[in-house]
This record gives C-alpha cells, structure tokens and sequence, in this order.
C-alpha cells in the first residue's frame, strides 16, 4: 500500500487581533503565554466544535510582530491562551511582561 499526502486548502474561520502581556507558567512543563481576551474567546468557542481536533486545542496560525507560526490554543478558566514559543520570543526580541500585538487565524 502506498500512502498519498492530501492537500487541504487554508480556510480561516475566524481572524481576531488583540494585545496582550506574556506570562510564565512555572509548572512541570514551564512555558511562556498570552492570554487570549474574554470576548475574543468567547468568538473562538463559536467556532470550536469545527476546529477544534481535541482536549478542547484550538489549532491557529499566531503572528506577533513579523513572525507567524503554527500551534495550538489551550483552553484555560473558560477561555484560551496563547503558548509563545522561545524561538519566537527571541527573533522578536521579547521578553517575560511584554504587552504583544497578536493576530490569530483561525
């Protein structure tokens, strides 16, 4: 049997833009976040149900500043935040207390 790779085309359901302060989670797998504002989370749970691929993860392209990346939402209290990975954080300069713009595509 031969496997075949399938192109899907890119569909945004949602695009939100906001700002944001980056934070640190100190727990068994540290990681820095952003945490996505209420009402834009409550427009990413409109559309949950179609995008979501489980556990409650928001799969999404994020840009801050010129840098996009692909990754996942993590739902938190009701609402979402934005895991910001280290080499984002270095090619923008950005550090732990920084407010961010942020894009999410959806």
């Amino acid at each position: 049997m031969r496997a075949r790779a399938l192109r899907f085309a890119k569909v945004v359901a949602v695009e939100l833009s906001f700002s944001g302060e980056i934070w640190y989670w100190r727990g068994p797998a540290p990681w820095h976040f952003i945490t996505v504002p209420e009402a834009a989370s409550d427009d990413i749970h409109a559309v949950s149900g179609a995008v979501t691929y489980g556990w409650g993860m928001i799969p999404c392209d994020v840009t801050i500043g010129s840098t996009t990346w692909y990754t996942a939402l993590w739902p938190k209290d009701g609402g979402y935040i934005v895991p910001v990975k280290a080499w984002v954080r270095k090619d923008e300069g950005l550090e732990l207390g920084d407010v961010v713009p942020v894009t999410l595509d959806i």
